[in-house]
């Protein structure tokens, strides 16, 4: 598999930014990233103390992001990190 270093733009860089501004969000992506495959949403719930709503919410800024991936199967969903991009936000974070 070859892998790609993923570039971002500026507003790609703070669209990120804010969707980390969110401590919630910070620990979804902690919890999934501990985890050598993907979690279902399902699974990410019951690490969290929130409504099924406001999981799916967060879920999707962190999605829009690019942080995280989510593959469909029917009405699960499996998430797992999207590693190329937390990659170059943290490379690109470093040099400020």
């Amino acid at each position: 598999m070859v892998t790609r270093k993923a570039t971002l733009t500026p507003k790609e860089f703070a669209r990120i930014g804010r969707a980390l501004a969110e401590p919630r969000r910070v620990q979804m992506l902690k919890d999934l990233a501990a985890r050598e495959s993907c979690m279902t949403c399902g699974e990410l719930q019951e690490t969290q103390n929130i409504t099924p709503p406001t999981l799916s919410h967060h879920i999707k800024e962190l999605e829009v992001a690019g942080l995280i991936e989510v593959r469909r199967e029917g009405r699960c969903g499996y998430l797992s990190v999207n590693r190329d991009v937390l990659k170059a936000y943290l490379d690109e974070l470093s040099q400020i």
